[in-house]
Order: C-alpha cells, then structure tokens, then sequence
C-alpha cells in the first residue's frame, strides 16, 4: 500500500498538515510586520533626535565672540554707553563713594593689563612689600624689638622672666587714584579699535606716574606718604621710627678725596639682618654719577648686569633707577639703601572703576578711571638715607 505524505509534513495527514502550513503562514506574516513597525519607530526615533539636536544648536554668529559676558558688557559701555547689560551682572557696577552711584568694574582684561603695566615699571613697587585688602585701611604690627632670651639647665630654676618686646601698630589707609583719558566717539564706533587695550594702557600711563612719586615723596594728604617725607634723623642718633642718614661728604657732592668711602658708609649703617635683602634707590643723574668712582684698585664699584632683566649691581647690591628721586643738590636725599620689603609697604583695592562722561569734553569722551591704593613706612630702621649737605 502506498504511503501518502503532505507538502507540509512527511507523516501528517492532508488536514493537520494544510492547518499547520496556514499557522507557518501568519507566523511569518506576523514576524514581517512587527519588523517593519519597528523600522517605522526607527525611523521616526532618528528624525525626532535630529529635529531636537537642531533646536539646540546655536545659531552660527556673524561675528566672532567678543569673550566672557562682563568682557562684552563692558565693551558695550565704552563704546556706546550702554550700561543696562553691566547692570544686570554679577559684577555689577558699585558706587566709587557711598554718596553717588558712578563707575563700573572694568573688563577682567583691562584691569590685568593696568595691573601688569604698574608691576613691570621701574617703581618703589618692584622691591617693596605689596599687599592686597578689601577694606579702607590696612594695619599691620611691627616688632621693634627682639624678646630677651636666657639659658637654663634641666635642673636649675629659671629665676628671671624675659622682657617683654615692643610692639609699633602701622596704619596705611587707602587713597583714590585717579585718571582720565578721552576719545573721539568715531574713534569708539571703529570696530577694528581695540578699545580695551588702548584704555588700558592710557590709565597705567597715569597711574605709573602718580604712583611712582606718591610712594618716594608723597606727603600723605589723599596719597601714598613717601619714605623721603618720613621722620629722619642723622643715624647715629636716629630711634626706630626714624630713618636713619649719612652725609656724603662735601655739601651738594661727593667728597673730593674717595668719595666711594660715603657709600660703603651707607651700606654698613644698616642692620646685618636687612642687609641680606638690600637694594639702591637712585635717579639715573645720581647713577651717572656714581658708576664712574672707582675703588682703590681702579675697578668700576658699579657693575652692569650680564642678564636680561636684572638690575646692575653697586658694592654687590641691586639698583632700582626711580627717576622720582632727587638731583644730587645741596641737602638732597638722592640715595637710599635698604630693605624695602621690609620698610615699605604698598596697599592696593585689586578693583578697577571707570565712568564714561560724553557730555563734559563734547564731541570727545572721557573715561574717569579709579583704582584706590595706599603706602607708607612700616619699619624706619630698614632704610637709610645719603644726605648730601
């Protein structure tokens, strides 16, 4: 007898075997569509991501960035005078008294470059003490003597106390610095003017130079006060509040016979323990003067620095040129010698204001730029001075 087989099995009969090839049928037709669906969802998942990513992007700009949002701000307000950005910043513009509400903080990089420029310059501040505070005045105290000391054994009773040391409490308020420099408004619309650099550099222009005679001159009436208007007395009777002095030798000159003699004089009146971080103050007409004496052996006393940056050298030590110190006249302190990290301290507010004023200097613009710094002689007995009277 001839076995019967199905297309759909090879041992079912006719009926279970067309039932089971219907199942295989929507089982496949099933699988179709859930794969299709899910190309569908992929499909619309990707453009879904990509519409989103869109929105996000940021429109291209038509100019480049000009920096961080204050920077921007800033900038607005010099040339424009538009301050309502700058208003609604963290850093937002403060008054330059507590009376008016006049000034904004300049741009981080304005006030970087003032402060560059006033550090690079030859002034009192390259070997001074400069400190930076928030408040109006700075107060520091000086020990004007050392504690007394004893020995003692493992045993022994100590029967003497140790004196007390004198303490001096040094004050330096802060002063308003203050300069103005003007442009044209067309030179302002200019977008390829760097305004930024050219304000800054026209305020570190004036600020150099009040700043470099306040802190050897200054009387200290809404200034720095000098070290050359603080108490002096000759040094052999000189206390410690006082700086001490040393004649040159001959009224209004060196002496005629070894002059250098007065130098080494100058050097050796100050206390070992400053001499270690000692430099010269002197104008470069004193200096004209002083690089031609020679010592005993004919050799220069002055010797130039042999690398970019240092300063030349007197009897081993430093020399700042300060053109603020005086001519060598009869009288004249136009040497000093010390330890000025120790005897000078500079105070400074590290904010920067400026308030633009286009109506006072039409058709210019004036910028009215403040800074508040201070200075004065902490401790007298780190300098001493060369009197030439």
């Amino acid at each position: 007898m001839t076995e019967v087989k199905t297309a759909a099995g090879a041992d079912m009969p006719g009926e279970l075997g067309a039932e089971m090839l219907g199942f295989v049928n929507e089982l496949k037709s099933f699988r179709t569509d859930i794969q299709k669906r899910l190309e569908a969802q992929e499909d619309r998942m990707t453009m879904l991501d990509r519409k989103n990513l869109s929105r996000a992007r940021a429109p291209l700009a038509a100019e480049a960035d000009g920096g961080a949002p204050h920077q921007k701000a800033f900038d607005a307000y010099i040339r424009h005078g538009d301050d309502g950005a700058l208003r609604g910043l963290p850093l937002e513009g403060k008054a330059m008294n507590s009376t008016s509400d006049a000034g904004f903080l300049a741009a981080p990089t304005v006030a970087v470059q003032v402060q560059e420029a006033l550090n690079s310059m030859p002034s009192l501040r390259k070997v001074a003490n400069v400190v930076t505070v928030e408040s109006a005045t700075f107060e520091m105290l000086v020990d004007m003597g050392d504690i007394a000391h004893g020995w003692a054994t493992e045993t022994a009773n100590i029967t003497a106390d140790t004196a007390t040391p004198t303490v001096q409490r040094v004050v330096i308020p802060v002063h308003e610095l203050s300069a103005m420099p003007k442009a044209s408004q067309r030179l302002l619309d200019d977008g390829a003017f760097d305004v930024e650099s050219w304000l800054a550099g026209r305020i570190a222009d004036k600020f150099i130079r009040a700043e470099a005679t306040a802190f050897i001159s200054g009387d200290g009436v809404n200034k720095p006060r000098g070290f050359l208007t603080h108490a002096r007395a000759a040094n052999a009777t000189a206390n410690n509040v006082q700086i001490g002095t040393i004649p040159s030798g001959a009224t209004g000159d060196f002496a005629a016979a070894n002059p250098a003699n007065a130098l080494i004089d100058l050097v050796y009146a100050l206390a070992a323990q400053y001499r270690a971080n000692a430099s010269f103050v002197m104008n470069s007409k004193t200096a004209a003067a002083v690089r031609k004496m020679r010592d005993t052996d004919g050799r220069f006393l002055w010797a130039d620095s042999l690398s970019m940056g240092q300063p030349p050298q007197l009897l081993g030590y430093p020399v700042l040129l300060c053109e603020d110190m005086p001519d060598i006249a009869n009288g004249s302190a136009s040497i000093a010698f010390g330890d000025f990290k120790s005897a000078y301290t500079i105070v400074e507010r590290p904010d920067l204001r400026v308030l633009r004023d286009p109506f006072s200097a039409k058709p210019h613009v004036l910028f009215y730029a403040t800074k508040r710094v201070g200075g004065g002689v902490t401790d007298a007995r780190a300098i001493k001075l060369m009197v030439f009277g």
